[in-house]
């Protein structure tokens, strides 16, 4: 697509042009990506000011410029209030608003968001649509991975990754919608035909500042300047005021009071069987996925590709024949005689969740229930107060062993001590407790203590393959490491 600034102009409400009018390819915020006919977005940051490489981006090629206040360069300027939420504007203009040319789902919320977009796009693909999906681990089209992006990409390269699938014959778009794309206007001049919340927990406080601007932020996603509909989960406090709250049409999503009712869930050795009471009548549903709170998601993703136009019976048959999410209660096989999954959980909800889903999966048909171990830490620099509370979630567990995540620039210790301390919070409770900052022994220790019977949950980094600790960045995939030192104790029972 070819747009010109006067083009963009007219779909701002405050906006000046100084010059003259060039034909514009693309749009970038990054002085680096600039080619010959890109409009260079200037954007004032903590760290950089991009109005300081808007010389570097003309030399580059740069048609033009957008900015919040004038520079003695001599190339076109569109001058902005904030160039952060007119950029997205722009970009939809000059990739020919590609969100309006696919049905586009977006999910949200602080745990699910990645399964539920796998979950989907499943869906959508047995139903023959061409999908892609954008998200945590990675954007995709047809499968095909296109290289590494954050959760919710600023929103040039988010638009121009929709034009881009929908030039490979995708029809179809999920995207993960974190609460910092949100707040950072991420995913603005979107049009989100359904928008999909799973749940809210403590996380990402560090940002926010409270569990209501949380809130808040997720709450965007849900304006009607953003989606047509909403699919809500009503299980938590959370999910409930939202659903009261949108100003779109809603589908609840519920274990009572809501449009789709979960009547029952059977556990099964494959995963679960669920009864679902909804408008076009009684479904059974089912996964291969663990754990209730992937019952959740299933059912999310179910109604969401419903409520997008999906054909039902394909949408329950694409959900059941899914594997799920790289790094999500993934199983490790080797041989042994008991599970051992990895996990991205890394919130007090998350990782109750986890636990109380190795707890169910230790004493399968009424066995003597074994042991649930978890190896599990916190990231550095990222939300300190959740801490506390993930190791008074992990004291469920009956064997923990603390480690390091991603320490950053944090003292391990440190980050180990509060974690412990929540641990130590439950008195009720009294696990078995290891402090093992070197991740891959820690892991180790778990599997040399783990007997047939019992769970190992491997928590926090799920699909991540490096390791971040002071300013080293070093190759660590959590899956590879459990599957390489089981293969090594031989498949041992213990």
């Amino acid at each position: 697509m070819t747009s010109t600034l006067s083009q963009i102009l007219a779909r701002l409400d405050t906006a000046e042009l100084r010059g003259s009018d060039p034909a514009l390819d693309d749009v970038t915020h990054d002085s680096r990506s600039v080619a010959d006919g890109a409009l260079f977005c200037a954007i004032p940051g903590d760290q950089h000011d991009g109005h300081d490489f808007a010389d570097d981006a003309v030399k580059a090629g740069a048609s033009a410029l957008m900015v919040e206040r004038w520079l003695d360069l001599a190339v076109p300027q569109l001058r902005v209030p904030s160039v952060r939420q007119a950029m997205a504007h722009a970009a939809a203009v000059v990739h020919g608003d590609p969100t309006r040319q696919v049905r586009l789902i977006g999910v949200t919320g602080t745990n699910g968001k990645t399964t539920v977009s796998y979950l989907v796009e499943a869906a959508l693909a047995a139903s023959g649509h061409g999908v892609g999906v954008i998200g945590t681990v990675e954007a995709r089209v047809h499968g095909e991975p296109l290289g590494g992006t954050r959760t919710t990409p600023e929103s040039t390269d988010l638009q121009r990754l929709v034009a881009m699938m929908r030039a490979r014959g995708a029809d179809s778009v999920v995207v993960e919608v974190s609460s910092h794309g949100l707040d950072l206007h991420r995913v603005d001049a979107c049009e989100f035909d359904v928008a999909v919340f799973t749940n809210l927990s403590q996380d990402h406080l560090d940002w926010h500042g409270s569990m209501e601007a949380y809130f808040a932020a997720k709450r965007r996603l849900f304006d009607s300047e953003l989606s047509a509909r909403a699919v809500i989960n009503i299980d938590d406090d959370w999910g409930r005021r939202l659903a009261a709250d949108v100003g779109v049409d809603v589908v609840t999503v519920g274990r009572a009071n809501a449009d789709v009712t979960i009547r029952a869930v059977r556990t099964t050795s494959g995963g679960s069987e669920v009864d679902l009471s909804t408008p076009w009548g009684e479904v059974g549903l089912s996964t291969s996925l663990a754990g209730v709170f992937n019952v959740d998601n299933a059912v999310l993703a179910y109604v969401a590709a419903v409520v997008s136009g999906i054909d039902a019976t394909a949408a329950a048959a694409g959900i059941a024949a899914c594997g799920g999410a790289p790094g999500r209660m993934e199983r490790i096989d080797a041989g042994q005689g008991f599970e051992v999954f990895v996990d991205y959980a890394h919130t007090p909800a998350a990782l109750s969740g986890v636990v109380f889903t190795g707890r169910a999966l230790t004493s399968p048909n009424g066995q003597k229930p074994g042991r649930v171990i978890v190896v599990a830490g916190a990231g550095g620099e990222r939300d300190r107060d959740k801490r506390p509370a993930m190791g008074m979630a992990l004291a469920d567990a009956d064997v923990v062993i603390l480690t390091s995540d991603n320490p950053r620039s944090e003292d391990p210790e440190a980050i180990l001590a509060a974690l412990a301390g929540g641990v130590a919070a439950r008195t009720e409770r009294h696990p078995e407790v290891h402090t093992v900052e070197d991740r891959r022994q820690a892991i180790a220790l778990a599997l040399e203590q783990a007997a047939v019977g019992d769970v190992v949950i491997i928590a926090g980094k799920g699909h991540e393959t490096t390791q971040q600790i002071g300013d080293q960045t070093v190759e660590f995939d959590d899956r590879v490491v459990a599957a390489t030192l089981l293969s090594a104790m031989g498949g041992a029972t213990s």
